[in-house]
């Protein structure tokens, strides 16, 4: 595709972004299972039922800009999702583990966040209040799942995990 133009560019992104949730829509799984926090584990299957959400309501914005849902490989998702492979298969303390899981949801959640955010002022400059609704409602979630990564971090997993290194290495999982 040729970015010749803010509509070209917009379509750009939107695929991106598809790739994005898509990939997300697999990973989100085995994420939570990963997590050893009950809550922290439940977020993150909420968030899945969401992100589901968030590839359907893309496709209705493709609908609306009468172009077909094709998505573009997102490569800065498939780095962050390989970094969030590397907290799930560290060893050690289960309430660092996951917090090491939030840190990198939380990667993930500020990609997505700016993401959102360059589509939608694409969007708004193009005069398409139609698809810039349907993205800031989408940005408005994906603002409130990072919140809650923090909240359940202070809430819990801070907590329960140690604040000094142990003298001779941790438990392991």
């Amino acid at each position: 595709m040729s970015l010749n133009s803010l509509p070209e560019l917009l379509i750009d992104q939107l695929r991106d972004l598809l790739s994005a949730e898509t990939q997300l829509v697999s990973a989100l799984p085995k994420v939570a299972k990963a997590a050893a926090n009950p809550e922290l584990s439940t977020l993150i299957e909420n968030h899945l039922e969401e992100t589901r959400g968030h590839v359907e309501r893309l496709r209705q914005v493709f609908e609306i800009l009468e172009t077909k849902p094709t998505a573009k490989t997102c490569k800065a998702m498939k780095g962050l999702l390989e970094e969030g492979k590397e907290a799930m298969g560290e060893k050690g303390e289960e309430a660092v583990i996951d917090i090491g899981l939030v840190a990198a949801a939380q990667r993930v959640e500020h990609y997505e966040i700016a993401a959102y955010g360059t589509a939608i002022a694409l969007a708004k400059q193009l005069g398409n209040r139609e698809v810039q609704s349907l993205l800031e409602e989408t940005l408005e979630e994906e603002k409130k799942a990072d919140e809650l990564l923090t909240k359940v971090c202070e809430d819990t997993l801070f907590d329960s995990a140690p604040k000094q290194a142990p003298a001779s290495g941790g438990r392991s999982r």
